[in-house]
C-alpha cells in the first residue's frame, strides 16, 4: 500500500549516529504522519539499541531495508562516502529519499547519484535543515514578499563554538564543504538567485592542525548573484560565547535579519549593568525546531505526491560553491561560475 494511501510515511533509517539516531527520534516522535519502520547500521549494536529504543526492527542488511515493503523512504545518515551508492540504491528500489549534505565531495558522484534518482523519478530532499529555521525562513519569506524590495546586499555570520576534531577535518572536505556549503545555500534561499562567482579568502588564526590538514579555520567569501545582490560570508571554527548564527538581508525598500536566540530569555537588570543568558553552544540545540521543519516538508511532500521544497538542484550547487570557493582561496583570485 503507498504512503498516500495510507497517510502515514513509513521510513526506513540508514545510519544511527548521532545525527541518525537524533532524526530517528525526531521521526518517531514528533512528525505526525510520519513513522519509523527499521533502521540498520554497519555498527549492528548501535541499530539493535536505537531499534529497541524506539520499538522497530534493525534490519540485517542496507539491502534487507531497501527490499522491506513497510518502507516508502528512506533517511540516509551515513558518512559523506557512503551517500552516492545509497542513493542509486534507494532510487532503484524504488525508495523516497532523504539524504544528509553533501551527496558527496566529489561532483561526479553527485551526478551519478542525482541522475539516478531522476531516472527512478523518486522524491529525493537533500538535508539543508536551516532553512526551515524559523528565523531564517522568515528573512527569507520577506524577500519572497517584496518586502525589503530589490534585494543589495546579503550577509551570512556562521561561527561554530568549538572546533571539530582534526580526523573529520581531514575527510570532510575542509571549511567550505563541510561548514560553508550550509551558507551557501543559505545565500541561494534568501537572495533567491543563483551565485555566478566566488571568491574566498581564508586563514588559520584558531588552531595550527587546521593548516597541517590542508584546511583553515577563519574565512571570509564574496559571492555574487545573477540578480546583481552581493553576498558576504564570514565563518570561524571558534566563536567562545556560542554558536553564532545570523543572517541579514538589505534591499532597497528596508531590511530583514535573523538573529540568535538565547539559551533562555531571563534578563537581570542591577546598578552593575544588564545580563542576559548566553547563545546555545551546540547545533542540536540551536536547531531541533529546523530539523523537524524539514521532516514535515519532506512528509508533506511523499504525501501529497509534491516535489519536496530543497530538492536535486539544491543538492548540486552549494558543492559547486564550495568546490570554486577552494579553487579561489588556492588561486587567490575570483572564480566564475
Amino acid at each position: 500500500m503507498s504512503a498516500t494511501a495510507t497517510k502515514t510515511v513509513r521510513i526506513g533509517v540508514i545510519g544511527v549516529g548521532r545525527i541518525g539516531s537524533m532524526h530517528a527520534d525526531l521521526l518517531a516522535r514528533q512528525v505526525p504522519g510520519a513513522e519509523v519502520t527499521r533502521v540498520v547500521d554497519t555498527y549492528a549494536p548501535a541499530a539493535a539499541a536505537v531499534g529497541a529504543r524506539l520499538r522497530v526492527p534493525a534490519a540485517t542488511s542496507i539491502e534487507a531495508l531497501l527490499a522491506a515493503p513497510d518502507v516508502d523512504a528512506v533517511a540516509i545518515c551515513t558518512s559523506t562516502d557512503t551517500h552516492a551508492d545509497l542513493i542509486v540504491a534507494a532510487a532503484e528500489a524504488g525508495k523516497a529519499i532523504f539524504c544528509e549534505k553533501p551527496v558527496s565531495l566529489d561532483l561526479a558522484e553527485v551526478d551519478r547519484a542525482l541522475a539516478a534518482v531522476e531516472r527512478a523519478g523518486v522524491p529525493f530532499q537533500i538535508g539543508f535543515n536551516r532553512r526551515f529555521d524559523p528565523a531564517h525562513a522568515a528573512v527569507a519569506k520577506a524577500v519572497a514578499d517584496g518586502e525589503i524590495g530589490e534585494v543589495q546586499i546579503v550577509r551570512i555570520t556562521s561561527r561554530d563554538p568549538a572546533p571539530p576534531p582534526l580526523d573529520y577535518v581531514r575527510t570532510s572536505g575542509g571549511i567550505f564543504l563541510d561548514m560553508t556549503i550550509h551558507d551557501f545555500d543559505m545565500a541561494r534561499f534568501v537572495a533567491q538567485s543563483e551565485v555566478v562567482e566566488v571568491y574566498a579568502r581564508g586563514s588559520v588564526r584558531v588552531d595550527p592542525g587546521f593548516g597541517e590538514a590542508g584546511d583553515v579555520d577563519t574565512a571570509v567569501i564574496l559571492l555574487e548573484h545573477a540578480n546583481g545582490a552581493f553576498t558576504t560570508i564570514d565563518n570561524s571554527r571558534q566563536a567562545v560565547y556560542g554558536y553564532d548564527q545570523r543572517v541579514e538581508v538589505f534591499g532597497s525598500a528596508g531590511m530583514a535579519a535573523s538573529e540568535n536566540p538565547l539559551a533562555h530569555s531571563t534578563i537581570v537588570r542591577t546598578a552593575a549593568g544588564v545580563r542576559a543568558a548566553t547563545l546555545p553552544y551546540f547545533f542540536l540545540e540551536r536547531y531541533v525546531p529546523s530539523y523537524l521543519g524539514e521532516w514535515q516538508a519532506f512528509v508533506a511532500a511523499i504525501a501529497t505526491g509534491t516535489p519536496p521544497v530543497v530538492g536535486v538542484v539544491d543538492a548540486r550547487a552549494p558543492l559547486v560553491i564550495g568546490l570554486a570557493a577552494w579553487q579561489s582561496l588556492r588561486e587567490g583570485r575570483p572564480m566564475r561560475l
